[in-house]
């Protein structure tokens, strides 16, 4: 955004050249008229709906070169009346506004110079002759915008307080911004650029810039405002993340004269309580995990350290496995004990060796892991083609400093333990959501006293197949199950997850949920036989062994869902959820359409006939 009173640019239109009339400019007259006016963009508090302000936008006459804040600016600038021009705009700004009868907030641009400038005399005396009360003005300083004295604003800035006029930073988020300023400064509010929020229900970089700034914004107790939005997804997207207040096309476009209330689909996207299905954070196999690994504090030695003292060492420390040698804190080789006693043990080792460096005989290109690796990084290890790293283990440094040495077993479990972690997170299979997300998203469903739908799929017959037909074709039907419920769900508003096996949930916000789990259960008929033989194709099914090891007849697998309807306060916890989707789902298995509903004081809604 254009610094001063630029909002929402359009490219400017070349100006003609044109002889002043009297020594006066175009600029120039349209100051000493009634040529510019004001138009005003709504922002909308997110939380209800509500009108919050407006931000005030300066205009030339509609049908000239003018018109727009760019062309009124580069001439302002060109004729080097930049920070005059800034002031004639916001005496323009607060008439009107006074005259417009605007509920809420005045929002209006200027420079950090033009409010040094002005503060003192300027902007009080145009405040006392409009009338225009402080306490609702805003003053926005973009941030592309830098002060001549950044001591000096930072003095304006707290002498503003005491007369009720607030501060905003603009365009965070544009290239420009800046934590310091917005340390110093201590703005009521910061206004995120179009950057960040413009597709920010697709975007996964800029949703997750916007939640680190949400996470910002309260700490520093400052309102965040979203500029920008244009899409009903945006906004519910934004409103979810806990942005205050919104502005954009969506809520209200700028106007002489903005009506009093939102646009109807505006108004419906606040009104409906859904809550938004946010991106799913990264599994824990992340840069940081391994600060959890166990290490061996051993004793590290320098390259020159001799042979003789480095088995003094291992002889008195008997439970070291290896020493890491370290030249200015960084380790450079390891050595093995094992290897290091067979040579050491050999006739005349000792007289010929005993006095030479021990880096003779060390492992010059030791694995290295620093604690801000990868897990990945663990995993290389064990699938490497040389496995002297599981009984000579690996040196563990932390930005290039030796901290400690690591060993084969401690690596497996480390690996291990950090997969069986991810997998709650994320389920491996199918890559759905694991548990962890599934109850973080049900907390938030019932913290936002939202009324939905817990739905339970779960396969029937599916573990005679997985017998006969061994877990790679197993795999594949659980895949197709996750392919058919993300296919046939709303991704903005229905949350799949894999809770593993053969068991999903998924939590409709929607209402047409029951025509999509038929949906599913149906595709998943059709498709499924395609996985079986042609033979069980024809037969309708397969001879297995059946629990207790009797062979008998097995129909094709099918899907079944159990559904529970979840209206706000029936149930307070996620136990309390998970217990009323695992009822449903044993209605389910007795339903002959696959699809058995309940409400979740356990009265049955919808259930048919005998076992699917």
């Amino acid at each position: 955004m254009q610094s001063s009173l630029v909002s929402n640019l359009e490219p400017a239109i070349p100006i003609e050249s044109e002889t002043p009339r009297n020594g006066r400019s175009p600029l120039q007259r349209l100051m000493e008229s009634d040529g510019l006016h004001a138009v005003f963009q709504p922002l909308v508090d997110l939380r209800n709906g509500s009108v919050y302000g407006h931000e005030a936008l300066i205009r030339g006459p509609v049908d000239g070169p003018l018109h727009m804040p760019l062309a009124l600016f580069e001439c302002a600038a060109s004729e080097s009346v930049l920070m005059e021009f800034e002031l004639r705009c916001v005496d323009v700004i607060l008439r009107e506004w006074l005259s417009a009868r605007l509920p809420g907030n005045l929002f209006v641009n200027l420079s950090a110079d033009a409010l040094v400038r002005a503060s003192a005399t300027v902007l009080p005396r145009m405040l006392a002759s409009s009338g225009v009360d402080p306490r609702k003005l805003v003053i926005e300083l973009t941030e592309n915008e830098r002060a001549t004295d950044p001591q000096s604003l930072i003095r304006v800035v707290d002498a503003m307080g005491p007369t009720g006029v607030r501060l905003a930073l603009d365009d965070f988020g544009d290239g420009h911004s800046n934590l310091r300023r917005w340390a110093e400064l201590k703005p009521r509010f910061v206004k995120l650029d179009k950057f960040l929020t413009r597709n920010v229900t697709g975007n996964r970089e800029n949703f997750e810039m916007v939640r680190a700034v949400v996470a910002l914004s309260e700490a520093f107790g400052t309102q965040l405002v979203a500029e920008g939005i244009e899409t009903g997804d945006d906004l519910r997207t934004l409103r979810d993340l806990g942005v205050a207040i919104g502005q954009g096309y969506f809520l209200g476009r700028p106007a002489r004269t903005p009506p009093a209330v939102l646009p109807r689909d505006a108004a419906d996207v606040l009104a409906a309580r859904r809550l938004v299905v946010l991106p799913m954070p990264g599994q824990l196999a992340r840069p940081g995990i391994l600060r959890n690994l166990v290490l061996v504090k051993a004793p590290a030695v320098e390259p020159g350290t001799t042979n003789e003292e480095v088995a003094a060492i291992f002889q008195a420390q008997p439970e070291l496995h290896a020493l890491a040698v370290v030249h200015h804190g960084k380790p450079v080789a390891l050595v093995n004990r094992r290897e290091f006693t067979d040579h050491f043990a050999r006739l005349y080792f000792r007289e010929v060796h005993g006095r030479k460096a021990c880096i003779g005989h060390a492992n010059r290109t030791p694995r290295v892991i620093d604690l801000d690796d990868d897990v990945s990084e663990l995993m290389g290890i064990l699938t490497s083609d040389d496995q002297r790293y599981l009984s000579e283990g690996f040196v563990v440094a932390e930005q290039g400093k030796y901290l400690g040495l690591g060993t084969g077993e401690q690596l497996v479990r480390a690996v291990t333990e950090t997969r069986i972690e991810a997998a709650r997170h994320a389920n491996p299979l199918t890559f759905l959501p694991g548990n962890i997300p599934i109850s973080l998203h049900i907390e938030r469903l019932l913290s936002g006293g939202i009324d939905f739908v817990a739905g339970y799929a779960d396969l029937n017959d599916f573990k005679p197949f997985n017998d006969h037909y061994g877990y790679w074709r197993g795999d594949e039907v659980i895949r197709l199950v996750a392919r058919l419920l993300v296919a046939n769900c709303d991704a903005r508003q229905d949350f799949v997850g894999h809770v593993g096996g053969d068991d999903f949930i998924v939590l409709f916000q929607g209402n047409d949920w029951e025509a999509r789990c038929r949906r599913v259960i149906d595709e998943f008929a059709s498709q499924a036989i395609g996985l079986y033989d042609e033979a069980d194709r024809l037969a309708g099914g397969i001879h297995a062994e059946d629990r207790h090891g009797t062979m008998r007849f097995f129909p094709c697998a099918t899907l079944c869902i159990g559904a529970v309807h979840i209206a706000p306060g029936t149930c307070r916890t996620v136990e309390d959820v998970a217990t009323e989707a695992a009822r449903a789902k044993h209605g389910a298995k007795t339903a002959a359409s696959g699809l058995a509903v309940y409400e979740a004081d356990g009265h049955r809604i919808e259930a048919a006939g005998t076992a699917c």
